[in-house]
């Protein structure tokens, strides 16, 4: 349950701050109250806002496309400013850039919600 709060708390948060995603937040949070409060659950799964990314995830692994645009966008600008501000070695830079790059991948290769 606390988990849960917790992970509500900071999906929040990240409906209002650009770069901290929200929906991740709610999924993690469904998945917690669904042992410990099937009613608070049941909230996130029927929101208007966040619900349909829950579900879509819940169904089908689903993510939107706007939203792999932004997580895809968002790796991009993190690695540039990694790059930028560390000024890492190639060995660490080619580390990091794989690594994202295979995250990216993995959330492109999602399907889209059917709508």
């Amino acid at each position: 349950m606390t988990l849960g709060a917790f992970s509500v708390a900071i999906g929040v948060i990240g409906a209002f701050l650009p770069l901290l995603p929200s929906t991740i937040f709610f999924i993690a949070a469904a998945g917690c109250f669904a042992k410990s409060s099937p009613r608070l659950e049941e909230w996130i799964v029927s929101h208007p806002q966040f619900g349909p990314g829950v579900r879509a995830w819940r169904e089908n692994g689903a993510i939107a496309p706007r939203a792999k645009m932004l997580a895809v966008g968002g790796m991009g600008f993190g690695f540039y400013m990694f790059y930028l501000g560390a000024e890492p070695d190639w060995p660490l830079a080619l580390a990091v850039a794989l690594t994202l790059a295979c995250c990216a991948a993995y959330v492109l290769s999602r399907p889209t919600p059917e709508t």
